[in-house]
């Protein structure tokens, strides 16, 4: 790439190669206003400068929609004015594609815009450049990177958001189907999370939606289709209500403004994959949202709300007292409302809500005459800019191998959240679902680490207790750092994960070696050959691996698969049905310690899957001890076990190993009821069909008039991809419910 020349007076009077050849370039004019009109300082002579310089310089360049391409920066940067950040972040916004898309360079950019602003088009162009794939390994990597990146500046993350939500809004443009499905799945897992993490809600409903529409048009069409239908059914229900909570206030002397709306697609898809429920259970369809002056305002139009209606229970949520980690602030509460309508309110100030949508963003204001980030009004409010990636930054330090640091990343941007509080009263912020264990290890990793036990409440419970709202948590520590390696199935929060995991990383080394050998001489007693029998030297040289430990390490952990052997060892073996690195189906049997691991297990235990609850991968699980037959394993949420004591000496903590969660297949049944009308049965077999789920066998076990129950045996990949299978029928017009039996005993 050579460096240009540009000077600021060559921009002014030389035409651009868009102009050139035709194309009606919008003047800059409208931009500017935008910035000015909630800065009035703003540099007009330097805005207008970007806007040239990114006009001229990507040309006659064309976006898939046929749109000259510069229209995607300017865009990038009205978006960001929405957010009403200082110009250089709407400079950056314009220039982020430069340096690389075109012959730009950043000391170019720094010659005409200043070091602050070149670094922050580096920064955005970093980001660019890692880009994630489909390939695992490489997207936790680049998200690796992406976070250490954006620590150094937040504007670089509020850029590159803005950045996505305009290419998401112009996704469909593209040709390639399986490009935008990666496109918006990165942007699901990754992006919209990172959005909301520092309280840009606004952003990541968005891009939730736009994901989804991309990720399962299908589910997204009939949901929305619904909705319509509903408010076509309805009539004008959220207008009236909105009226009639606006004149209940006023008659109690409360001024508010009240907006209401239907929920989103994707947080219907939401309730549907979480909740065993039809469209028709969904509680709340409407939301109304409360804007008031003041805090106490809030309690008392909350009030008001509770004594005119009642309230659902245990759907009363006050953040306010206590913020979610971004800082959300806001009363929540279900109540049956008008016409006898479940509605959800939410009640905040005008403040609040200024924040809630705009999170760290709303903090861009005027201080002393000059206008940007307003750091001690952040800390005063609670926004910490850096706090949404710090948790992040900790989990890296932990180290790890980037899978790892994938998985527990997601886990800490995905969950809601529940807040405990320590034994002097300072609020823990901790995923929905956390355990004393997420509790040690939030205090700090040496807590978590000496952990032996814990109070809750000042009553001495198990480690796998559940944590809930306003729990007082102790927690009991050793003298020695002593970490069972079946610790990562009593937590759920990535960071607590990600220090257990390190700390027990090389006493496990030995069961991974044990585990990859014996996946390795299956594979080659499948393919007709005994381990002891074939040299590896050429397949090690091929894998670059170093020695046989570390292939057995390799494979034990998944990193390699038994497929990636054989092909190493036996080039240019085609033969699918002798491959070995085809998805095995968990059996018991001698395979199954290939699949189970943790509890203590004598090595050689028969180890069984009980039929009752047909556990899987994806499922937290447990095995029982029983005399004469081995290991039981179960799912955690088995009926079967309430039969058992917690206490007993015979149940097992237990997990799947990384050859069951990479490798397998499982069979899952779910019984459906559906209505008893011409091509439901066939409109069912699709939706598994379109959701890579492979139906092995079908029963009708119930007919009525109305309705029939079929139950379904689904050969699936894990639990979470039983789980879309599940939410998918739920969303058809014609199933009423879904179930994945628990406790009754399963001919599979």
């Amino acid at each position: 790439m050579t460096e240009t020349t540009t000077d600021k007076s060559e921009l002014a009077k030389t035409p651009t190669p868009a102009q050139d050849a035709g194309v009606d370039v919008a003047e800059p004019l409208d931009l500017v206003s935008r910035v000015k009109a909630y800065d009035k300082h703003a540099d007009e002579a330097l805005l207008a400068l970007a806007y040239d310089y990114a006009v001229k310089k990507h040309g006659t360049q064309l976006r898939a929609s046929g749109d000259p391409y510069f229209m995607h920066p300017v865009e990038v940067a009205t978006i960001l004015t929405d957010l009403k950040l200082d110009t250089a972040a709407i400079i950056t916004g314009l220039l982020h594609d430069t340096v690389e898309d075109t012959d730009a360079t950043k000391e170019e950019i720094t010659r005409l815009f200043g070091a602050e602003i070149a670094d922050l088009v580096e920064g955005v162009t970093k980001l660019t450049r890692l880009e994630l794939d489909s390939e695992r390994t490489k997207q936790a990597e680049n998200l690796r990177k992406f976070i250490l990146a954006v620590s150094q500046d937040v504007r670089v993350l509020l850029v590159k958001l803005a950045d996505r939500l305009h290419n998401m809004r112009t996704l469909d443009f593209l040709q390639s189907k399986e490009k935008r499905e990666r496109i918006a799945l990165e942007t699901l897992e990754i992006y919209s999370p990172l959005a909301r993490s520092i309280g840009v809600d606004g952003f990541a409903v968005e891009l939730e939606d736009l994901s989804f529409k991309h990720l399962n048009p299908s589910a997204y069409t009939t949901i929305s289709k619904r909705l319509e239908d509903m408010q076509a059914s309805h009539g004008d229900i959220v207008e009236h209500i909105t009226q009639e909570i606006t004149q209940l206030l006023g008659k109690h002397g409360l001024q508010a403004s009240v907006y209401g709306r239907v929920k989103r697609p994707y947080s219907i898809w939401q309730k549907l994959q979480r909740k065993s429920i039809s469209f028709n259970q969904i509680a709340d369809i409407y939301a109304f949202r409360i804007l008031v002056e003041h805090v106490s305002d809030c309690y008392q139009v909350m009030g008001v709300i509770h004594q005119t209606w009642p309230c659902m229970p245990d759907r009363f949520r006050d953040f306010i007292s206590t913020p979610k980690a971004n800082n959300y602030r806001s009363l929540h509460t279900t109540v049956l409302g008008p016409r006898a309508t479940r509605i959800e309110v939410q009640i905040r100030t005008f403040e609040m809500e200024e924040l809630n949508e705009n999170g760290v963003a709303a903090h861009w204001r005027y201080k002393d005459e000059n206008y940007g980030f307003d750091s001690a009004a952040a800390k005063a409010a609670g926004t910490d800019p850096l706090l949404a990636v710090r948790s992040l930054l900790q989990i890296l330090e932990h180290g790890g191998d980037v899978d790892d640091f994938l998985e527990h990343a997601k886990l800490e941007m995905f969950q809601d959240q529940v807040f405990a509080f320590t034994p002097k009263g300072e609020v823990i912020t901790l995923p929905k679902g956390a355990t004393p264990l997420d509790f040690a290890y939030a205090v700090h990793t040496n807590v978590g680490d000496r952990c032996i036990a814990a109070k809750i409440n000042n009553e001495l419970k198990p480690l796998r207790t559940v944590l809930q709202n306003g729990d007082q948590v102790e927690i009991i520590t050793g003298d020695r750092a002593e970490v069972p390696a079946d610790w990562t199935s009593l937590v759920v929060s990535g960071r607590a994960k990600a220090a257990i995991k390190r700390r027990i990383k090389q006493t496990e080394k030995d069961e991974f070696v044990r585990l990859g050998r014996t996946a390795a001489e299956q594979a080659f007693t499948r393919i007709g050959y005994h381990l002891k029998d074939v040299s590896l030297r050429d397949g090690l040289v091929r894998l670059e691996i170093e020695d046989e430990e570390e292939l057995f390490d390799m494979m034990g952990k998944g990193r390699v698969t038994a497929r990636d052997l054989i092909e190493a060892v036996f080039p240019g073996m085609k033969d699918g049905a002798r491959m070995a690195g085809a998805r095995q189906r968990i059996t018991s049997g001698p395979e199954a310690w290939l699949y189970v691991r943790g509890g203590g297990m004598t090595p050689g235990v028969s180890i069984h899957m009980a039929k009752c609850c047909t556990p899987m991968p994806g499922d937290r699980i447990v095995g029982i001890m029983e005399p004469g037959k081995g290991v039981m394993v179960h799912a955690i949420d088995c009926a079967k076990l309430v039969e058992q004591d917690e206490g007993d000496e015979a149940w097992l903590d237990l997990q799947w190993t990384p050859e069951a969660e990479r490798n397998t297949t499982s069979i899952g049944r779910v019984l459906t009821t559906m209505r008893n009308a011409p091509g439901v049965m066939g409109q069912v077999c699709a939706i598994v069909g379109e959701n890579n789920g492979n139906i092995v066998n079908l029963s009708l076990t119930q007919r009525q008039q109305d309705f029939f129950v079929v139950s379904f045996d689904i050969e699936v990949v894990d639990s979470k991809h039983l789980t879309n299978i599940s939410a998918a029928l739920r969303a058809c017009p014609e199933v009423e419910t879904v179930e994945r039996p628990r406790g009754e005993e399963q001919d599979l």
